[in-house]
């Protein structure tokens, strides 16, 4: 799994380009074993990370004001993605060769998966009807720049833009100093 995220030219080619790559990620990670697991999913748990982060910024803010139904939208997506950082979290307590971590990331996988869906279908593909072509590709550089300084871990409980805000950075820090002195970033 490549550590450089890449993207499309408007945000919703960009996130869901890294919907292709987190799904490729889940078969990385249950394709491998030992430390090759390990480092797969600390590659996946970063780009989920600060994926989730970008949106929760971003793209869920937009989303509240271009669509009529836009706060039970995102509310649903919130949800789902404070689901997912519990196993996610939970997750990185577990030894990456146990049945019990297998069995969790499984489980995860169709999580995100389903989120995943959802987000494109419900939010993403309305946002693309809702805003011109120049709102678009402008959100994408917001995004970019939100997974910059993303937290590269998940936090359950902090899936607002404000929350994001008020945590995000010492999250990130602190996430970035983990990293870098376990060697995995």
């Amino acid at each position: 799994m490549a550590n450089m995220i890449r993207s499309g030219t408007d945000v919703v080619a960009f996130l869901e380009e890294q919907h292709e790559q987190i799904e490729a990620g889940f078969d990385e990670v249950l394709g491998t074993s030992g430390e090759d697991r390990k480092n797969a999913f600390v590659a996946l748990r970063r780009l989920l990370a600060v994926h989730e982060t970008a949106e929760e910024e971003i793209v869920h803010p937009a989303a509240r004001r271009a669509l009529p139904d836009g706060e039970i939208v995102v509310q649903a997506r919130l949800q789902e993605e404070n689901e997912a950082k519990q196993v996610l979290g939970a997750l990185e307590d577990l030894d990456v060769g146990s049945a019990e971590f297998e069995r969790q990331f499984v489980l995860l996988q169709s999580m995100v998966l389903r989120h995943a869906r959802a987000e494109e279908q419900q939010e993403f593909a309305r946002l693309a009807d809702a805003l011109d072509q120049t709102r678009l590709e402008n959100m994408t550089k917001a995004v970019e720049v939100a997974e910059k300084l993303a937290p590269t871990r998940p936090h359950a409980g902090v899936e607002s833009a404000a929350a994001n805000m008020l945590v995000g950075p010492f999250a990130s820090m602190l996430d970035r100093a983990r990293d870098a002195i376990s060697g995995k970033s």
